[in-house]
């Protein structure tokens, strides 16, 4: 799959929006300012595909991308305590709206901050993904930012911070030194070899 090929698809404020699914989907999803964009950017070897702020919730939208036979969405990050509360609704029905739907999710890369425990919406999106039975892959976003020492004690740590810990694929991720980006392509590369 030549990834640098992926183009900026579309964007949808509200689930109606969305036009029915004509092909699979891979899903990313994490809390405001995991790094969702980075990752996206890294996959598809692009400085600006998606859109990258400092500013937490920024994503209010559901963004698609398209390579190939796939649709790449990246969800709205959730938990970010400065927007209204309408503005959070909007998002919760924008989120769920999307993953309850019959579209053809094959994947969600659940995104977790490795430097901190996993927040509460952290557990929450892990939990509903295994009770909707939804296959997805944890991948711990600003790896780079813990020296050994500290990332030994995390990686540890997120052995009982995560419900199922030993059932999840989880994936270590570098925006600065590529670590897990071949490994991400390697799973992509296999969902889209089953179609």
């Amino acid at each position: 799959m030549n990834y640098s090929k992926a183009e900026f698809y579309a964007s949808y404020g509200k689930f109606s929006q969305i036009p029915p699914c004509d092909r699979i989907e891979i899903a990313f999803a994490g809390r405001s300012n995991v790094g969702k964009s980075t990752l996206i950017n890294k996959i598809f070897n692009r400085k600006n595909l998606a859109r990258v702020s400092s500013v937490p919730g920024k994503t209010a939208t559901i963004n698609f991308y398209s390579l190939e036979n796939i649709y790449f969405a990246d969800l709205p990050g959730y938990g970010y305590a400065k927007v209204s509360k309408s503005e959070k609704e909007r998002w919760s029905e924008l989120i769920e709206g999307y993953l309850n739907s019959d579209r053809d999710i094959r994947l969600v890369f659940s995104l977790i901050d490795m430097r901190h425990p996993p927040t509460a919406d952290d557990i929450h999106m892990i939990n509903y993904l295994i009770e909707s039975e939804l296959p997805f892959v944890i991948v711990l976003t600003k790896a780079d930012k813990l020296k050994k020492t500290e990332r030994e004690k995390r990686m540890e740590a997120l052995k009982t911070e995560i419900p199922y810990y030993d059932q999840i694929h989880i994936v270590p991720f570098s925006s600065m030194t590529f670590e897990g980006v071949e490994e991400i392509r390697s799973i992509i590369d296999e969902i889209s070899a089953d179609e």
